[in-house]
């Protein structure tokens, strides 16, 4: 067992020792491993920062239905008992026109042209409305379908909703867009991440291949060989890794004033922080994989033993 440990320290240090001696060349090992995780990481943030984004928005779409000046609240109140019964309503809740203007009134507090406006009028020109929550987004749509095509849509002056819907496609498009060409792009970083750090372990091969046949002689097994090459892997990969948690950290930083707010009250750093020891656990998982793999193929293809 004692041999066994020290044949492994020796096999780590002598990784180690590649890892150092190739310079300039680790460097840029490293540096496009670490891009290629960095693209990767980043999509996968902005994928899941902007699902809890989007999901916040859809848990504030409603659709408000506004009613005409003339209409009672009693026929209102009794359109409501009805609206309660449809598939995929949540819950409906009445504003009179005096809650209305209420609320209205509040934003005047913080805009002066608001209660301008109000003062000019005169009168209250707010209308009183059902405002409908659906159990889910998808809901919503059919909602509206069925009051359009009810006995009271004469009743109706206007559905609020069409703008709530235009949003959250928006919403949807971008999260693709960034979803898709962040992991095209990832994808291909990868491959020549791989390439990059196949060929380096390559060279390194090739600088020690007179040592293999004195190793050989002195009765070395395979693994002993072979294990310094797959520890350089290990260490491309867990160095890119680091990087890139560096990295991740500085963007993060830079883009709290655009994201404060909006990811469950705080910013994209909050998040990167609250998930620290899960983003890097599966960037040095990832790192480790793609090194040892580099150095696996090297191995079965140049080092002939």
């Amino acid at each position: 067992m004692g041999m066994k440990v020290t044949k492994l320290k020796r096999t780590f240090k002598e990784g180690l020792d590649n890892f150092y001696r190739n310079g300039w060349l680790s460097f840029a090992t490293v540096s496009v491993l670490a891009i290629s995780l960095y693209i990767i990481s980043v999509t996968m943030i902005l994928g899941v920062a902007s699902t809890i984004v989007r999901q916040n928005v859809q848990a504030k779409i409603n659709v408000s239905v506004y009613f005409n000046a003339d209409v009672e609240e009693a026929k209102i109140q009794e359109i409501r008992g009805k609206l309660t019964v449809l598939a995929g309503v949540k819950s409906i809740d009445f504003v009179s026109k005096e809650q209305a203007l209420e609320q209205f009134k509040k934003l005047g507090n913080n805009n002066p042209s608001i209660s301008q406006a109000l003062e000019e009028i005169g009168e209250n020109p707010l209308l009183p409305a059902l405002v409908i929550k659906a159990k889910s987004p998808e809901q919503y749509e059919l909602i509206v379908k069925d009051i359009n095509g009810s006995a009271f849509a004469s009743d109706i002056s206007r559905i609020d909703y069409e703008e709530n819907k235009a949003a959250i496609s928006r919403l949807n498009t971008i999260i693709k867009l960034v979803e898709q060409v962040g992991m095209t792009l990832g994808i291909v970083f990868i491959f020549i991440g791989v390439l990059i750090t196949f060929n380096a372990i390559r060279l390194t091969m090739y600088s020690h291949r007179q040592e293999f046949e004195i190793m050989r002689l002195v009765g070395a097994s395979n693994i002993y060989i072979r294990m310094p090459f797959v520890f350089e892997g290990v260490f491309y990969g867990a160095s890119s890794a680091f990087s890139v948690m560096i990295a991740l950290f500085i963007t993060s930083n830079f883009l709290v004033p655009i994201t404060r707010g909006s990811i469950a009250g705080g910013s994209i750093l909050d998040f990167y922080l609250g998930h620290f020891f899960i983003i890097f656990f599966l960037l040095l998982f990832s790192g480790v994989a793609l090194g040892t793999i580099s150095a696996v193929i090297a191995i079965r293809r140049y080092l002939k033993i």
